[in-house]
């Protein structure tokens, strides 16, 4: 595949105050890389996280609720859908010597954890409003394309996901579609969904 060429490079987004997909950024620290790096051809990321309430009652008091008291939180799940390229496949792009990187094809071999970072950016719009809160400049590099300028000024929520283990693995084949999707549901046994304060005075434009 020729270099530069319009495929495989980043577009625009539309400018708007409601968040869209195409502004949501998923890093994750690909495998021989050891350090965040965009993940492409992704095509949904789903978060889920529950946690049990109990009911308190009193006898004698009818059918009456005299309070609701929160329980412990159950680890985060998220979900990922994505895109099996030959040279890079799930289980590679989230750290695992798997594919044509090594001997990795179940998730009885995983011995450790991964890290997940999103970023929900905003758009030029959003960005200029005076009331950003804690948000920090985004984390995008000049990526090519219709996009060759980067983002400079631009600014995001981030969050990190640390810990996370696969809990499940799929690979499907259809006759009827030639593409092959992976799907890892991954739980997150110290995910951190605080912005990430710190990181907001010493953040510059990029």
């Amino acid at each position: 595949m020729a270099q530069g060429g319009y495929i495989y490079q980043q577009g625009t987004s539309a400018q708007t105050e409601s968040v869209i997909s195409s502004r949501f950024k998923i890093f994750t620290d690909v495998v021989d890389v050891g350090k965040f790096v965009k993940l492409g051809v992704t095509s949904s990321f789903t978060l889920s996280e529950t946690k049990n309430v109990e009911t308190i009652r009193g006898l004698g008091y009818g059918d009456q609720v005299a309070e609701l008291v929160p329980g412990v939180t159950e680890p985060m799940t998220l979900n990922i859908t994505r895109t099996c390229l030959y040279l890079a496949n799930l289980q590679q792009v989230l750290g695992y010597k798997a594919g044509v990187s090594g001997a990795v094809r179940s998730l009885r071999h995983h011995k450790w954890p991964f890290d997940i970072k999103t970023e929900i950016v905003f758009s030029q719009l959003a960005s200029e409003d005076p009331n950003l809160g804690q948000a920090i400049k985004a984390d995008i590099p000049n990526e090519g394309g219709l996009n060759n300028t980067g983002n400079p000024g631009l600014y995001a929520v981030a969050t990190v996901y640390e810990g996370c283990w696969m809990s499940s693995y799929n690979t499907g084949y259809d006759i009827g579609l030639r593409l092959s999707t992976k799907n890892a549901p991954s739980q997150s046994l110290t995910s951190s969904m605080l912005l990430a304060a710190s990181m907001a005075s010493s953040s510059t434009a990029v």
